[in-house]
């Protein structure tokens, strides 16, 4: 199947890409083995990096790897400061020890650090980094209109909430890059403490202007009408709502903790049935409409069932090679790649060939010595802006004479000043005389 370019009818739904990440974060649950999470962090970020879009939220990747080494950083140090419960015996360091009170029993300040309580640590600290990446993944390559647009009617005002907290460290990150790149332009330094904060204020003028306009938005499209529904309806709708989505949690808590691995796929198919029906009757209250909803054709199905397989294979491995998938640390020992669940792991890379190609803008042609990462383009890394004219000025290229001059009254620094009526740059009145 060749991938076809995206448009708005052929656009992957937003929904298979949150299965296909939720599906990797379930596989990085199952194990702690080092070289697994890499190779899902690795799938995760090649996937990101051949399907995503120049929109905001598609930048918002980089951010959420960062997150995940300072998880991993804040793991280690509380290991080190706090103790590790795994007894080691290669002791790296000593530290003073702060003695506590009885009633803090089992908890320590200080003492020995061991290797394999650091190894213990990075363990732990690297899974959790890796679900915080296939998170991100999925806000790198969804759309949020249009998950929010494939909403149940029952769940559109809770999904507005989640949408807009959704894009907001993504908004944040493209804010937090523009002003730098300003900064730059103007010969000023875009690093350290002084810097951080006289970019903290715009950003939070612009947030405020964002949430503004969309409080105007929401308000002018009617955002929380409902229809008139019977009391009997609403109450049963709350408690299959409420029923099902505990249902599904605790069955989703019995599929990742492998004590619970029996009752938790009954339980989490239950929870779903209910829920559904839940969302089913509580929809009748909502009067909104859909204009040229998403559709869920055999690419998002695709996508969606590799997410899917990744993560139950790895389930299923979990059951007859525990000792791969999580490698011990007392004794310290190298861990080994597992071949079948690291080829199951392996399946999350069919969207990178059966997804949509993304519509990107065309790049800017570089000068010379520009940057790599796009902050270049001009000698010395100056950005130059492809809607200036050649030779990077900033005279208007169309519509007017480019020798025109620039207009000093007028906010726009491109628009030119007209030219006169029989001036040198139009031609004579033909019904006047020639002089």
């Amino acid at each position: 199947m060749r991938p076809a370019l995206a448009t708005r009818n052929t656009a992957l739904h937003a929904g298979a890409w949150w299965l296909w990440a939720l599906g990797l974060a379930t596989a990085a649950s199952r194990t702690t083995n080092p070289l697994l999470l890499a190779l899902l962090v690795v799938t995760a970020g090649y996937v990101v990096a051949a399907r995503r879009t120049d929109a905001p939220w598609a930048r918002s990747y980089g951010a959420f790897l960062k997150l995940g080494l300072l998880v991993i950083v804040i793991r280690l140090v509380f290991a080190v400061l706090l103790g590790s419960p795994i007894p080691g015996s290669h002791v790296l360091v000593t530290l003073p020890e702060v003695p506590l009170p009885d009633w803090a029993k089992g908890v320590r300040i200080g003492g020995r650090v061991t290797a394999e309580g650091l190894l213990f640590a990075f363990y732990d600290g690297l899974k959790l980094a890796t679900l915080l990446v296939c998170v991100g993944a999925a806000n790198a390559l969804a759309n949020p209109a249009r998950l929010l647009k494939s909403l149940p009617g029952a769940l559109y005002e809770a999904g507005v909430a989640i949408v807009v907290a959704m894009t907001f460290a993504p908004n944040l990150v493209a804010d937090v890059q523009r002003l730098r790149a300003a900064r730059r332009l103007r010969g000023r330094t875009d690093k350290g403490f002084k810097a951080l904060l006289q970019v903290g204020l715009p950003v939070l003028e612009g947030a405020l202007e964002r949430s503004v306009a969309l409080a105007a938005a929401m308000d002018a499209r009617g955002y929380g009408r409902s229809a008139h529904v019977p009391p009997a309806v609403r109450r049963t709708t709350t408690v299959l709502t409420l029923g099902g989505l505990l249902g599904v949690c605790t069955g989703t808590y019995g599929l990742l903790a492998a004590q619970g691995a029996g009752f938790g796929l009954p339980v989490l198919l239950l929870g779903l049935a209910a829920a559904l029906g839940g969302l089913w009757l509580g929809g009748r209250r909502s009067v909104r409409s859909r204009y040229r909803p998403d559709r869920w054709g055999v690419r998002a199905w695709l996508v969606s069932a590799s997410g899917i397989a990744v993560g139950a294979l790895m389930i299923y491995a979990g059951s007859y090679a525990p000792e791969a998938l999580h490698p011990p640390t007392v004794p310290l020992t190298a861990p080994a790649l597992p071949l079948w669940p690291a080829l199951s792991v392996l399946l999350g890379l069919l969207p990178a060939v059966v997804a949509p190609l993304p519509q990107r803008a065309p790049a800017a042609r570089r000068g010379a010595g520009g940057a790599a990462d796009g902050s270049g383009g001009e000698p010395g890394g100056a950005m130059r802006d492809p809607a200036l004219g050649p030779g990077g000025t900033d005279r208007p290229t169309t519509g007017g004479p480019v020798d025109a001059p620039l207009d000093p009254l007028s906010r726009d620094p491109t628009r030119a000043v007209p030219p006169r009526p029989g001036g040198p740059d139009q031609p004579q009145n033909p019904k006047e005389p020639p002089q």
